[in-house]
């Protein structure tokens, strides 16, 4: 028999029932848990691992849109952030009206609020979450709040309810018991999770509790770590939902790593802008201008943080920026395609078109270079391609170069028809181009559709 001393805490795997009844048995800590839509996990957790009546003040499962209007009021989006910071404004001020006289001085209190959208039976819908929580770090202290937006990627409703559940009680447990760094609390929140279950996409933090985390390097954090595969910056240069500047948007991208900011980037989104515009196809709104630097580019090293941080400050006043996780573009058009079926097209130099059409760029993909670009042509894509300097597309490309024979204008310029690829590549390339899917264009504006 092992005898264990009063004073020592057993310890146990902090698994979903251990970290809720952890909570439940935590007498400092009292709130309300506010659900909406998919969103009844949290709450069940709390009911079911026994001792609720310590933790829980009340629940609210608000799903009919008549009740939830009636309560938090209308004129919002109901899978929203706006709907959420009202169901947390709401609870917060009804939790801390009622109990705080009676018993303000011994407890932390919180709010915790979801708002969701789960697969529907046709799985056409927007699968994705508003999650939030409102909490005191001491009683009668300012309150803290740290605000997640995630897509749901399990393939079934019941799943992407179960990850829900998880992850709201990782975050109450994360924000009273894991504050002591950005790895620590970035940890628990994701604690047995995974990409293939949901993706974090934009958090917030405010309060005096979460004055010392950045949101910005915490994005940065998660897309290294497995947390996230594209966060997404305003003009700003601040985190914002991708969906409020990517829905339905028809998409001028460009990817680079934007080492320096060089006039020729915004003449290029210029010239792509009204390139599109020329090939005469319907578009259901005006393009959203993107620029995408990843984390993990093919055959080299990513940017720092610091790095990263300042390109965003030089890139955010051309257009929406992007960073991603992923090395190839289909793989970030696959990404983009949750928030907008309409066209999306790259715009590059020839250097990385022939970076583009080198197998060596596909080392996970059995189809390698074939494989690739079918997966990004089938989705709406194409590429503008810009001439370059023949001596700075072959310092670009160094060895590889030997796999084309790179021919220049009068002028110095590669055009699209001057970069050959080697046998048998050459008869892919002429006939993504004779498709029309990589189109040469300049800076002048077209007076032709494509």
């Amino acid at each position: 028999m092992v005898v264990m001393s009063a004073n020592i805490t057993p310890q146990f795997k902090a698994d979903t029932h251990s970290k809720a009844l952890a909570i439940n048995l935590d007498a400092d800590i009292y709130g309300t848990i506010a659900e909406i839509g998919a969103g009844q996990e949290v709450a069940r957790w709390f009911l079911k691992v026994g001792a609720a009546s310590g933790t829980v003040a009340k629940t609210i499962s608000a799903y009919d849109k008549t009740v939830s209007d009636a309560i938090y009021g209308a004129g919002t989006r109901y899978v929203s952030k706006e709907r959420l910071l009202k169901m947390l404004d709401y609870e917060f001020k009804k939790l801390t009206g009622r109990l705080e006289p009676s018993c303000g001085d011994v407890k932390k209190f919180f709010v915790f609020g979801d708002t969701a959208s789960a697969r529907n039976y046709a799985g056409d819908n927007e699968q994705h979450a508003w999650v939030g929580l409102r909490f005191l770090s001491e009683p009668h202290g300012e309150p803290n709040e740290i605000i997640l937006h995630v897509a749901l990627i399990d393939r079934t409703n019941e799943r992407q309810q179960e990850a829900l559940g998880i992850l709201g009680v990782n975050l109450i447990h994360a924000v009273h018991h894991h504050r002591n760094s950005m790895e620590e609390l970035l940890a628990a929140i994701w604690d047995d999770l995974s990409l293939s279950r949901l993706e974090v996409d934009t958090l917030e933090f405010s309060g005096p509790a979460m004055a010392c985390f950045d949101a910005r390097r915490c994005a940065l954090y998660m897309l290294r770590h497995g947390m996230s595969k594209v966060m997404t910056f305003d003009a700003t240069g601040n985190l914002i939902d991708p969906s409020s500047v990517l829905r339905k948007r028809p998409m001028i991208l460009e990817r680079g790593r934007f080492a320096t900011l060089e006039p020729f980037h915004g003449k290029m989104l210029d010239a792509a802008e009204h390139h599109l515009c020329a090939e005469g196809i319907p578009l259901g709104r005006e393009p959203v201008r993107v620029l995408e630097m990843t984390l993990n580019p093919v055959g080299g090293d990513g940017p720092s943080d610091d790095e990263v941080l300042e390109r965003i400050g030089l890139l955010s006043g051309l257009g929406v920026v992007l960073v991603s996780s992923l090395p190839q573009g289909y793989l970030l058009v696959d990404h983009l395609r949750r928030f907008s079926s309409e066209p999306v097209r790259f715009t590059m130099g020839i250097s990385l078109l022939a970076r583009v059409l080198d197998d060596e760029f596909y080392p996970k993909l059995p189809g390698r270079l074939l494989e690739g670009l079918g997966k990004l042509f089938a989705a709406n894509v194409k590429i503008y391609v810009y001439p370059m300097p023949r001596e700075e597309i072959l310092a670009s490309l160094e060895s590889r170069a030997e796999h084309f024979d790179i021919v220049a204008s009068e002028n110095g310029d590669v055009e699209a028809d001057g970069l050959n690829p080697k046998p048998p590549i050459n008869h892919l390339y002429r006939y993504l181009r004779e498709a029309n899917w990589v189109v040469p264009v300049t800076f002048e504006t077209p007076k032709t559709a494509q």
